[in-house]
């Protein structure tokens, strides 16, 4: 099995296709959208993508990209991410100057950084930061990344743990071109558009309050073309083979002008 990942070897992603996949072919990929691309042009059976951070927040992009691509959500992992302070070896931390990482990373140490008089610098991935920081020998600069990122490069971790707060978890989800839809406990993911007027959100919501489902995210996002309109993303227990899931999506389907199931799949379970 071939799961796609986005970033280098020792990247988070790829830890965590480990973590959820076991023994696979891990296959890096340059940006989110090379994840998609790989999973459609079957170069890999699956793709793990991060979707949100429980510090940092939702990754709007993979956002964007589920809503463009026509691949099903099949599960989902949740990682404990621990941020680790790596040099060249042999650096003090009295001499780092800037930090190099990824955005989600960078915002995740933020006030860890702040205090130390350290600069943050983005770049295009955590364990690519890592890989930079190797090749350009610059001992006034530390990366952002995993101890496993460290090992990899023959690098120095000087601090582990690094993040603002304990708590630092990011959600994947396993993306597939096939559906794989469980009949027993499971999650699911849609995505729909509402007319523009008063209560309309209201209703779209009702239709889970009315029989107890339980809602466990909703995101907005722009709809492009249409200013000052949104699409909702939204996450709920229950699987589309449940008859109470059904119809709710049935009387949800009365209201909205679009929707669109992006996957029924077994939740997380640490």
């Amino acid at each position: 099995m071939k799961v796609a990942f986005q970033g280098e070897p020792g990247a988070y992603s790829e830890q965590a296709v480990f973590d959820y996949f076991g023994e696979v072919e891990a296959l890096p990929c340059e940006s989110f959208d090379a994840v998609f691309d790989a999973v459609n042009d079957r170069r890999a059976d699956t793709g793990l993508i991060p979707i949100e951070n429980s510090l940092a927040g939702s990754i709007h992009q993979n956002y964007d990209l589920l809503l463009r691509n026509q691949l099903h959500i099949v599960g989902e992992y949740l990682l404990r991410v621990r941020h680790c302070l790596i040099t060249l070896p042999g650096v003090q931390k009295a001499e780092i100057q800037k930090a190099i990482s990824h955005p989600q990373a960078l915002g995740q140490c933020a006030a860890y950084l702040r205090n130390l008089g350290i600069k943050p610098e983005p770049v295009y991935d955590t364990a690519g930061s890592v890989k930079m920081l190797k090749e350009s020998g610059a001992r006034d600069t530390a990366a952002i990344a995993s101890r496993r990122a460290a090992e990899l490069y023959g690098m120095q971790v000087l601090e582990e743990g690094i993040e603002d707060n304990a708590e630092n978890y990011t959600r994947f989800l396993a993306i597939r071109t096939e559906a794989v839809v469980p009949a027993g406990e499971a999650k699911t993911s849609i995505v729909f558009t509402l007319k523009n007027e008063p209560g309309s959100l209201f209703k779209a919501m009702s239709v889970f309050a009315l029989r107890d489902i339980d809602l466990t995210k909703i995101e907005s996002r722009p709809l492009q073309g249409k200013p000052w309109e949104y699409l909702f993303y939204i996450d709920f227990i229950g699987s589309t083979k449940n008859e109470v899931t059904k119809r709710a999506l049935d009387h949800l389907g009365e209201y909205a002008l679009t929707l669109r199931v992006l996957g029924s799949y077994p939740g997380f379970r640490g």
